[in-house]
């Protein structure tokens, strides 16, 4: 009997130290996630901040961009008349008439403004200016008579 007691003792002491081991590291492999996880937090918070600024950063110089554009014309370095511009927008930015103030047009100058440190043509940009280079502009003239004639509907 007292071997049997010993076994059972022994067996018992040994799923005690199993138990207690698999508690000691199941709370250690816990405690390191919960680190690695708020540390994860973390650097997902910092990006989140820098996502944020750059939008910011970024969408403040396309609206200087824009602010830019429409008030061209009345910067010291136009040099036409800010009467003869009119602003498009998009695909190009400002269409001038020099010489329109005076009622007679003498051309007409098609510009794209652009600003900031890297100041580049869209490709529908460099294509528009090509298609003026290669002379593909023309003239159209749509007329409607405002006076229609009216359609009679006849019901059965």
């Amino acid at each position: 009997m007292d071997t049997w007691l010993i076994v059972t003792i022994s067996a018992i002491i040994a799923l005690l130290i199993i138990v207690i081991y698999s508690y000691l590291i199941n709370w250690r492999y816990k405690k390191l996630f919960r680190s690695w996880q708020e540390a994860e937090i973390i650097a997902l918070e910092q990006e989140k901040k820098k996502i944020r600024q750059s939008a910011i950063t970024q969408s403040r110089a396309v609206l200087t961009g824009k602010f830019t554009e429409q008030m061209t014309p009345y910067l010291p370095e136009f040099k036409y008349d800010p009467t003869e511009a009119r602003f498009i927008g998009t695909p190009i930015d400002m269409i001038v008439f020099p010489g329109l103030a005076q009622g007679d047009p003498q051309e007409v100058v098609i510009m794209e403004i652009k600003t900031g440190k890297h100041c580049q043509l869209t490709y529908a940009e460099k294509k528009i200016r090509q298609l003026i280079e290669d002379g593909m502009v023309r003239w159209e003239l749509i007329e409607r008579n405002e006076k229609q004639e009216d359609t009679e509907i006849i019901e059965d």
